[in-house]
């Protein structure tokens, strides 16, 4: 596990932000992290040794009042984050992934990941990818599917390349977590059922993404997305009310230091109000779940440069914090 990267400035927008911690051989808990990178231990705080994040963003709108009190409270007991492990900030039941909602990421992908036997010129590829992303717009049809919780690591933990993973490749994306149950929402109100955003590197083996075997099925994203480790969260949740536009927010990924992803969330085809109200048409969104908003252009297909053992990934997001990953080549017998 990497040590967390030093912040230039605070590490999160707003007064408090919740976190998953550990002590050395301790069990995990939901904490409540200031600016000046202190802790109020929210199981000691709240009288309830039980609690974890995701109980907390059951009971969100009674929840929120008590943290903005203990934030300001200078009287509530507080210990340093550097003598705590961080976790992946909230373990969820569901996790809602997006695909080809940047423009220019959806383009680049398009050119550079063709379909097996599309032999066609790279700007005619190019031009239908800008034709089907007009058309996508317009009839308001994201294009979502399910990930798996135990994809999730923390922000600083190791990333295992899995050794079938022929092309592992990085996705930095804005996470907007659920706050109260949702289903058939409107774009309107949508919004309202987020409690807060973290980070999400939501890592693609574009190796696996088509099926070999039988390509007219389409997308593999069960094992192109979904080994133990490829979705690294967090480090925070920071409130919605602390995030002043989501949809103006800039992501940026850095692989051994050099700059690969550095878009804004206005380059979204579908913003996150769209994203949530669209997923909760069909399911039902639930407290603690995950909605991956998409990731934007500069991915490893991109560049022609995929992931590999012991490359050190450091992604961000405006007013969110940062977070460090190494990818670790699996180790087989």
């Amino acid at each position: 596990m990497f040590v967390k990267p030093a912040p230039a400035s605070a590490p999160f927008a707003g007064p408090f932000a919740l976190a998953t911690l550990s002590t050395p051989g301790g069990p995990e808990f939901p904490a409540l992290v200031t600016p000046d990178e202190r802790v109020v231990d929210l199981r000691i705080a709240l009288d309830d040794d039980r609690l974890t994040t995701r109980r907390l963003l059951e009971d969100w709108a009674a929840v929120l009042p008590r943290l903005r009190s203990l934030a300001d409270d200078g009287a509530v007991a507080r210990t340093p984050l550097a003598d705590f492990s961080v976790h992946a900030p909230v373990e969820p039941r569901q996790v809602f992934q997006s695909g080809a909602n940047y423009r220019q990421h959806v383009i680049d992908l398009h050119v550079a990941h063709k379909a097996p036997g599309d032999d066609r010129p790279e700007d005619v590829r190019r031009a239908e990818a800008a034709e089907i992303m007009d058309r996508r717009a317009t009839e308001d049809l994201p294009y979502v599917f399910i990930g798996l919780p135990s994809a999730i690591t923390g922000p600083y933990d190791d990333v295992v390349l899995p050794s079938w993973a022929g092309k592992p490749d990085w996705e930095l994306e804005l996470a907007a977590v659920i706050g109260r149950p949702a289903h058939g929402v409107s774009v309107e109100e949508a919004l309202e059922y987020v409690a807060g955003y973290t980070i999400a590197n939501d890592l693609t083996d574009r190796a696996t993404v088509f099926r070999r075997d039988m390509p007219q099925i389409g997308t593999d994203w069960l094992r192109s997305k979904n080994a133990p480790g490829f979705t690294p969260l967090g480090p925070w949740i920071v409130p919605t009310e602390s995030v002043t536009d989501p949809d103006d927010l800039q992501l940026t990924l850095k692989l051994n230091g050099e700059t690969m992803q550095d878009e804004s969330t206005k380059d979204m085809i579908f913003n996150v109000a769209r994203m949530v109200a669209y997923a909760s048409q069909s399911a039902q969104l639930l407290p603690g779940d995950l909605v991956l908003t998409g990731s934007p252009a500069g991915n490893g297909m991109h560049w022609g440069r995929l992931l590999r053992d012991g490359d050190v990934m450091d992604g961000s997001v405006t007013g969110l914090g940062a977070q460090r990953t190494r990818c670790v080549a699996e180790v087989t017998e």
